[in-house]
Parts: structure tokens; C-alpha cells; sequence
């Protein structure tokens, strides 16, 4: 595992300044490693990291764990929170990291230096004992990992609006193919245009 200085540094170019959510994401990512004892930053695909919210923390996650959403390696699963579960896709053991509650209050004891409470955060995180400052849990999937990760090279084309779908994200509806908008599980709707098809279960009624 790289220090934690590098971590950081790293976190802050990618995400153009430092926070303290960037610093619980690295801090997250190292406890992982070592809870897993995997060697982190990892080279290959054997972590796969899924995140319960998106910005800064993931950054860090990122940066400590080198799981990438282009890697398929990191999936997030927006519950709006600062948690993450880390899977050893090799031993199947699943770890969810949270920080612990109160922890805003805490780091002010840990940087009394800082001038205010967002500086007291972001140097007392990266200062806080591992135990002091998040609380880990080992976890039960309730997905399969070979239903998440899929099969290489897999994928098929929607019976409806004849797009292709990777990674057998899709379902069989009366022996048809169909993408998961198209069976209902769609985070849009399409705007009916001249220039676009009715597709009757994807548009507003």
C-alpha cells in the first residue's frame, strides 16, 4: 500500500483540491487492503469495489484501491451514503466500510490547529486511528458476483428498441430479449418527436 500522503495527492489532482470526503475514501480503500490483505493499489481485477454514493469519497476509494468504473472494477449503488463494500472476488469475502458516527466532532481533537471545523475534519481524518474512525463489517451479498461481474464478450440486442445490451443486463420477457427500459426498469422516458418511433412503453402516456 502506497503512503498515505501519495494516496492523497493523487486524489487531489484527480479531483482538483482535497476534501475531507476524498480523505475518509482513501483512508477506506487502505482498510480494505489490509482487512483483506490484498496489496493494494491493485494491478489486475480481484477487488471490486461497490460504492453507496458517487463523488468525493469514491475518488479517494479509487485512487487507494485502483478500482475504476471503465475497469469494471467499482460499481456504485447510490443509497446516499459515505460506505463502500470491498469484495475479494477470488475468496468471496465482502467487507462494508462506514465511518463511525460522530466522527465530525472527533477530528477536532486529532487538529486542534485547524482554523475552522472543515480544515479540523480534513486533517483529523487523515490523523484518527483506523478504529476511531471507521467501523467495518463483513456482508453477504445479495447478488451473486457472477451475476454482477457477467461473462466476457457477452451481450444481445433488445427485442424493443433494438439496442444492444452488455453484460446480460437484460430480461426475458415472453421469450424476447428486452433491455431494462424497455421492461420497465428505466430511468428515463423518451420524448415523442417527428424524428422518433413511438415506443409505447418507454414515452409519457
Amino acid at each position: 500500500m502506497k503512503r498515505i500522503e501519495d494516496l492523497l495527492q493523487q486524489s487531489a489532482s484527480l479531483h482538483r483540491h482535497l476534501c475531507p470526503r476524498q480523505v475518509l475514501g482513501v483512508r477506506m480503500g487502505m482498510l480494505a487492503g489490509r482487512l483483506l490483505q490484498l496489496d493494494l493499489p491493485q494491478e489486475g481485477k480481484r477487488l471490486l469495489t461497490i460504492s453507496e454514493t458517487d463523488g468525493c469519497a469514491v475518488d479517494g476509494i479509487s485512487v487507494a484501491t485502483h478500482c475504476w468504473v471503465g475497469h469494471r472494477t467499482l460499481r456504485i449503488e447510490d443509497f446516499g451514503k459515505i460506505a463502500a463494500t470491498f469484495v475479494d472476488t477470488e475468496s468471496g469475502q465482502a467487507l462494508r466500510i462506514v465511518p463511525r458516527r460522530g466522527i465530525r466532532e472527533r477530528a477536532s481533537s486529532f487538529a486542534p490547529e485547524g482554523h475552522n471545523r472543515w480544515e479540523r475534519q480534513l486533517l483529523g481524518y487523515q490523523r484518527m486511528p483506523d478504529d476511531e474512525l471507521l467501523r467495518s463489517e463483513e456482508v453477504l451479498l445479495t447478488v451473486s458476483l457472477e451475476a454482477i461481474i457477467s461473462r466476457a464478450g457477452v451481450r444481445s440486442e433488445c427485442g424493443l428498441c433494438g439496442e444492444e445490451v452488455l453484460n446480460e443486463r437484460w430480461s426475458v420477457i415472453g421469450g424476447e430479449v428486452r433491455c431494462r427500459a424497455c421492461a420497465g426498469d428505466g430511468y428515463y422516458r423518451l420524448k415523442v418527436s417527428s424524428e422518433v418511433p413511438d415506443r409505447p412503453c418507454l414515452t409519457e402516456s
